[in-house]
């Protein structure tokens, strides 16, 4: 018999690369006029993974968070890495506004990937192990369409294929 080939299907996000574009998005939010006199604020906890903004009106929060966007972007970040929550009162009249970085595929979405490409009968095995799929198949051509399936369908958090072996 073959050889088998496979495949994980893993969420990862570069954390140096979210502190740098945080750094560049605290270093914009101190310079901009429209800003820097707002008493507005942007933390970084790297433990928790979580970006949280401080502004005195939600309309300051949306504007935080496309600066903090656009760092991103140009640091080669998915924009589905980062899942905002509802802004919420804080003290002093301000608003917050946490938003948490997906790493890892979860339970949940892990079992909705396994049923589509199970659904799409693919000569492939599936298994989901911790916050990764391991895809294996004896046919490396059936890999590379696995593949294709999952990057045409959206699972609401960036996806990479890493150890094709």
């Amino acid at each position: 018999m073959a050889k088998e080939s496979s495949f994980d299907i893993v969420s990862s996000v570069d954390m140096q690369e979210v502190d740098n574009a945080y750094g560049q998005a605290k270093k914009e939010l101190a310079q901009r006029y429209d800003l820097k006199d707002s008493g507005s604020s942007i933390d970084l906890d790297k433990a928790k993974k979580t970006l949280t903004i401080v502004a005195p009106a939600d309309f300051v929060v949306g504007q935080i968070k496309d600066i903090i966007s656009s760092k991103l972007f140009k640091r080669g970040i998915d924009m589905t890495a980062v899942k905002w929550g509802n802004n919420e009162n804080a003290s002093g009249g301000m608003v917050r506004c946490v938003g948490s970085i997906v790493e890892g595929i979860d339970r949940e979405t892990a079992g909705v990937i396994n049923k589509d490409i199970k659904a799409q009968k693919f000569k492939a095995k599936v298994q989901i192990e911790q916050d990764k799929l391991r895809v294996s198949s004896a046919s490396r051509d059936t890999l590379q369409e696995v593949i294709a399936f999952v990057k045409s369908k959206d699972y609401g958090q960036p996806l990479q294929f890493e150890n094709y072996r």
